[in-house]
Order: C-alpha cells, then sequence, then structure tokens
C-alpha cells in the first residue's frame, strides 16, 4: 500500500514539474503580423509572463505598448485581451509546445481574426 501512495506521489510531481516547464517556455517575447479587415497590415510584438495560471505582459504595436488584460493559462491554453485605441481585442489559442508557436484567434468589434506567434530571430 505504501508503494502504490508512494509511486502516485512521485507520478504527479513528475506531472506537476513537465507542466510547470511547458508553460514556462511560452514566457519571453513573441512576434506576429495581423492582417486586419480594411487591408492594412500590424507588426506585433507581444511579451508574455507567466506566474501559475496567470498571463502577463504587454502588447507592442504601431509605436506603444498596451498591457494584456485577464490572462489565464489552463494547460496548453491561453487566453488575455488587450484594449488599443479604446477597441477591445479578446485573444483565445493554443500553445504548441514541440513547434514553439503560439495560435491565437483575435476577436475584435464582431470582426475575427488568426494569428500565428513566433519567437524573433
Amino acid at each position: 500500500m505504501k508503494r502504490k501512495i508512494v509511486t502516485t506521489t512521485l507520478l504527479l510531481c513528475f506531472f506537476a514539474v513537465c507542466f510547470a516547464a511547458v508553460i514556462a517556455d511560452m514566457s519571453g517575447q513573441w512576434s506576429a503580423t495581423f492582417n486586419a479587415p480594411d487591408g492594412n497590415a500590424y507588426p506585433l510584438t507581444y511579451s508574455f509572463k507567466i506566474d501559475g495560471d496567470k498571463l502577463t505582459g504587454t502588447l507592442e504595436t504601431s509605436g506603444m505598448s498596451v498591457p494584456i488584460d485577464s490572462g489565464k493559462v489552463t494547460g496548453d491554453n491561453v487566453s488575455f485581451s488587450v484594449t488599443v485605441q479604446g477597441i477591445t481585442y479578446a485573444h483565445k489559442g493554443k500553445y504548441y509546445n514541440p513547434a514553439d508557436s503560439v495560435g491565437l484567434d483575435v476577436t475584435f468589434e464582431g470582426n475575427k481574426g488568426h494569428i500565428k506567434l513566433t519567437r524573433p530571430k
């Protein structure tokens, strides 16, 4: 019986460490280009900081920096929003660890778009 408890505890610790390593990898700087419905392309730079299940950081675009709001990480799923010039952009997506990329669906004013974040080279 003790052996089962010890084995189970060790396995749980192993999974917790692996989960923390996956989440920690997402911290740092990411970049993408957002193609707006009006045809303009906007370069984006996200700086993420992960603390447990909380995501914070900034978005830099068009010479301005705005904070990330309501950031949350659940496994490899992420969600957050940013407000730029009075418009809130909701982001929801997934972190792809082996590919080291983040796919995000962005929703704003009834419009939807998709961006793929990669680490700057």
